[in-house]
């Protein structure tokens, strides 16, 4: 048979024989483009991805947080919160939400409570005097002889600091 008059294909033509030694070069270059209805629905979509996921975590917390529940029980929900994610988490919070908004407003009054008192204890006085008052009283105990006048200047020089 002869081969002067034909071309023979082995397959590869011009466009692909390029493009294979393109990719082993690495140099192949793909363009992804999107428009704005695309771009559009994927911020919808992350959105309501970050939200759920901010509802699950709220969910594990309120069900690991909870003294009323089981441990079996708190196995379960998390069992079904894993295998059926959303429909268990829109369960839960229809079932138990009620509850888990009077134990999120408990430990935030508890928090806010401890907060309270640790800044008054931090903003009250040391010994709940006034410095006048302790200058009055070392004073007092210099004059009856029951500390001598270098204790007297130790406590005076605290009292003005």
């Amino acid at each position: 048979m002869p081969l002067h008059g034909r071309r023979m294909s082995l397959g590869l033509d011009n466009r692909s024989i390029h493009m294979n030694a393109a990719a082993r070069r690495g140099t192949e270059r793909v363009v992804i483009t999107m428009d704005f209805w695309s771009f559009f629905w994927l911020l919808v979509w992350s959105f309501f991805f970050v939200a759920y996921l901010m509802m699950l975590f709220q969910i594990f917390g309120d069900l690991f947080r909870d003294e009323s529940l089981g441990g079996v029980a708190k196995a379960l929900w998390v069992i079904v919160l894993i295998f059926f994610p959303l429909i268990s988490a829109l369960v839960y919070v229809i079932v138990r939400g009620r509850g888990m908004a009077e134990r999120q407003m408990k430990r935030n009054s508890e928090a806010m409570a401890a907060q309270d008192e640790y800044i008054r204890s931090v903003a009250a006085a040391p010994s709940g005097t006034s410095s006048v008052e302790e200058l009055t009283k070392a004073k007092a105990l210099l004059d009856a002889g029951a500390i001598t006048p270098e204790e007297f200047a130790q406590i005076k020089s605290r009292a003005l600091a």
